[in-house]
């Protein structure tokens, strides 16, 4: 027994230093939360797609401010009078700017403007429910990697355990004590183990993967979490409740139905009349080659105008009644994916705490059952020792022992995972609720920036 200790305490440091790298402290998973929130890409493409979504309401108030153009034109002639034998050469151009202003264009403008103002809310909370998911996504990972790192210890703890008993049963043999079925049992037992070591390690190499994926660094040595259950709702209904009301999912559709609104609002404004006005300057300049003759005199003429222009749209093929009914329908299916992101987050909540429940349950059930299997595996043993047991009673003793372990390790991380789960369902793992090290993304900052911008090609961050 003292031998069988003795490795199984070498193999717990091997595994721990073969799995787990080198590092000056260990990983909170606050601390890989922070830097999923600063780091992970997918995160990164979304708070890019909300600024290019802000730009939306400079381009439908774009609809209310003058348009100015400017125009040039050069011309040059030349031609030749056989009857005077002179060459005729005359240069023309014109030179001019334009201003057109809309004064009122069935207030499609107007409802543009809501429209993209709402769709920017609703990118807003497009966001949030990214940001949320990006962390959760973040701590399940980083339980994954915990997991996964202690079934390999434990998996190569089981291996170091067969490699005993098959030494033992080959040498309780050679003496006469034992038989070839014993040894045969015992290495087709430790031959299984190697193949469930090298499958853990895998497993194990794979989370690190996903890990470096979602949070941007290499896990190095991570501490155990718990469960953020002071942060949960007091209770299932509770839970749905706030989820209803603040879950971003749902807020974003309903946002969308404001903008659906607004789009109707502004394809029946274009049955609408359309009045605009215009203002504009010009200048024609003339020019005759010396010793050529024309009868127009050379010079420049300046002009300017000033003008409104009154369109009644009458018939437009059908197109116009078209959109409106088109955006009537968008319309509907807006509200009705309003229905379906309730729906789904009930789904979600119900389903988290569900797992969350039956987690915690499930590790007090594991803690006995491997305490019960641990008493059981000394026993067998001894009675083995005596006669009174065979080497398949100690095999299947310890594979029971082993099985209660990953299980119980498979539970604790369950139940961690599935507290952040019940967060991000009720819409509240946020970097502010979990009190992150890092400065917050606020994408209100850009959308103030750029909603008024009249002119300027570069963005607020300078490119």
């Amino acid at each position: 027994m003292p031998s069988v200790r003795k490795l199984l305490f070498t193999a717990v440091l091997v595994s721990a230093t073969a799995l787990s790298p080198l590092a000056a402290s260990a990983e909170t998973i606050l601390g890989a939360l922070s830097k999923a929130y600063q780091n992970n890409s997918s995160l990164n493409s979304s708070r890019a797609g909300v600024r290019v979504t802000d730009e939306g309401v400079a381009i439908a108030k774009s609809g209310w401010r003058p348009t100015i153009t400017g125009s040039g034109s050069i011309d040059y002639t030349a031609s030749h009078s056989n009857r005077l034998h002179r060459n005729i050469s005359i240069t023309t151009g014109n030179f001019g700017v334009e201003i057109d202003q809309t004064l009122f264009d069935g207030f499609q403008t107007r409802n543009n403007v809501a429209a993209a103002e709402s769709r920017v809310r609703a990118s807003f909370e497009s966001l949030r429910n990214a940001e949320e998911n990006t962390l959760f996504n973040a701590a399940s990972a980083y339980m994954d990697v915990i997991r996964d790192r202690q079934v390999a210890v434990l998996t190569e703890q089981n291996l170091q355990f067969l490699t005993e008993q098959a030494r033992a049963a080959r040498s309780r043999f050679e003496v006469g004590e034992g038989t070839r079925t014993d040894v045969a049992q015992a290495d087709a037992q430790r031959a299984s183990a190697v193949a469930q070591l090298s499958a853990a390690r895998a497993t194990a190499l794979a989370s690190a993967a996903t890990y470096r994926q979602i949070v941007g660094d290499e896990p190095g040595r991570l501490r155990p979490a718990s469960p953020v259950s002071k942060l949960l709702p007091s209770s299932l209904d509770a839970a749905i409740a706030i989820a209803s009301a603040e879950h971003p999912a749902i807020l974003a559709t309903a946002h969308l139905v404001d903008a659906a609104a607004f789009s109707v609002k502004s394809a029946e404004g274009a049955l609408l009349p359309q009045l605009s006005a215009s203002a504009g300057v010009s200048s024609a300049i003339r020019g005759t080659a010396p010793g050529s003759l024309s009868s127009t005199q050379d010079g420049v003429t300046n002009s300017a105008n000033i003008g409104a222009t009154l369109t009644i749209p009458i018939y437009s093929g059908g197109r116009t009644s078209a959109l409106v009914r088109q955006s009537k329908e968008s319309l509907s299916q807006a509200r009705i994916e309003v229905d379906v992101s309730r729906d789904t987050v009930r789904q979600a909540v119900t389903s988290a705490w569900s797992q969350y429940t039956a987690a915690q349950q499930s590790v007090t059930a594991n803690r006995q059952v491997v305490a019960a299997a641990q008493l059981a595996l000394n026993g067998v043993i001894e009675e083995r020792n005596v006669g009174q047991r065979t080497t398949l009673d100690v095999l299947n003793a310890q594979a029971t022992l082993i099985t209660a372990k990953i299980n119980l390790v498979s539970a604790e991380r369950d139940v961690v995972v599935a507290s952040y789960a019940i967060l991000s369902a009720v819409g509240h793992l946020s970097a502010e609720r979990l009190a992150l090290n890092v400065t917050k993304y606020r994408p209100e900052e850009h959308y103030d920036a750029v909603k008024d911008k009249w002119i300027g090609l570069r963005t607020p961050d300078g490119r």
